[in-house]
């Protein structure tokens, strides 16, 4: 078992793909998500936000996601390997809580975007 084991932890979910109509289940309002590649077993990425669902829709690129995420490497590895791409949330409280969080995973670098 790694350290982000001991978070209340949704269970693992396929990323959605909006070409084939899919939804995003996450929390309503603050939250963390970590994606992993399930084919590889590799954490991928992680993060945080105040309205969780729209955050993660910035996880692909323009046209299919929203938001003003910049970092183009993260988007399209996403999107290159969304068929393989799967998520998992937790629900916060306070935005406090999702920084405090935040800050506790990215201390274990385990993901190959670890920011």
């Amino acid at each position: 078992m790694n350290d982000t084991e001991k978070y209340n932890w949704s269970e693992w979910r396929d990323f959605p793909n909006p070409l084939k109509k899919e939804i995003l289940v996450s929390p309503f309002g603050a939250g963390i998500y970590q994606l992993k590649n399930k084919r590889t077993d590799q954490f991928v990425l992680f993060g945080r936000g105040d309205h969780l669902s729209h955050r993660m829709t910035s996880l692909l690129p323009h046209p299919y996601g929203e938001g003003t995420r910049k970092n183009k490497k993260k988007r399209e590895y996403v999107w290159n390997n969304i068929d393989y791409i799967e998520y998992r949330t937790i629900a916060c409280l306070t935005h406090e809580e999702t920084v405090e969080i935040e800050r506790e995973i990215r201390e274990l670098k385990i993901h190959i975007f670890n920011s």
